[in-house]
């Protein structure tokens, strides 16, 4: 996250408008980068869905998006469509330095999903070092550290790390996406409280459940691999939400 004499500066710089629809902000909403209105604005994902991977189209069988995700990966849940106005919070939010946009993203996530049960574990989805360095936060944390105080849960970034840069996603298919993430994690087992698969460790495996937080769902390739690294680590219990979803075609 930035520091607070960046965000100060932002303030100064930045006229106290909306980023989306770009009226001025009235006083009572000068610590927002997005209007109430355009907020509600956003198209909320809905029922009926997939119960596992929150997929919200008609389903004949086994869903295919979530068919080969590891078993400990319960569900994912999102909070808006990924259109209009909900798009440019997440473009301000990954490409335009505006970190405290995830603030406002956070709080819909919080009105718009069920919140986890008490004592889960909020994890972000971690960065490469590369991006993280070229971006100055990363935007996954942007988003989990409103929500855990929204939520009143726990924000543990450190549970989880990258292990090497990934190229984006925003281009590949669906096979794609599964071989470029494939080993991109690796759970942290020091001061952690995990259990590792390397190097016979036998710390001991929280019983909280987890919960991965991302920007957007497009077909939960990353989730589930960073999913996978954690099972490894022995955890049991794990479940995602995000902000946006991306509309994929032939998923039922």
């Amino acid at each position: 996250m930035p520091s607070s004499l960046a965000v100060a500066f932002e303030r100064l710089l930045l006229p106290a408008e909306c980023l989306v629809c770009h009226r001025l902000l009235g006083p009572q909403f000068a610590e927002d980068l997005v209007c109430p209105v355009c907020r509600l604005r956003w198209r909320p994902v809905r029922r009926p869905w997939c119960e596992r991977c929150g997929q919200p189209e008609p389903h004949f069988g086994p869903c295919r998006l979530c068919r080969d995700w590891p078993d400990q990966l319960r569900s994912v849940r999102s909070a808006v469509w990924l259109d209009g106005g909900a798009r440019s919070a997440v473009h301000a939010l990954k490409y335009q330095g505006l970190a405290r946009v995830g603030r406002d993203m956070a709080a819909v996530i919080a009105r718009l999903v069920e919140r986890p049960p008490a004592q889960s574990v909020l994890v972000p989805i971690p960065l490469g070092p590369k991006r993280r360095a070229r971006r100055g936060y990363n935007q996954s944390e942007a988003l989990a550290a409103p929500l855990a105080r929204a939520w009143g849960l726990t924000n543990r970034p450190e549970l989880l790390a990258r292990t090497r840069d990934t190229p984006t996603q925003t281009a590949l298919t669906p096979a794609a996406r599964l071989a470029n993430v494939a080993g991109a994690f690796a759970a942290r087992n020091a001061e952690c409280g995990t259990r590792s698969v390397h190097g016979n460790s036998a710390l001991r495996v929280p019983n909280s459940a987890l919960v991965l937080v991302d920007d957007v769902f497009t077909t939960g390739a990353t989730l589930a691999e960073a999913a996978r690294a954690l099972a490894a680590a022995g955890f049991q219990s794990i479940s995602a939400v995000t902000f946006g979803r991306a509309s994929i075609p032939d998923f039922n």
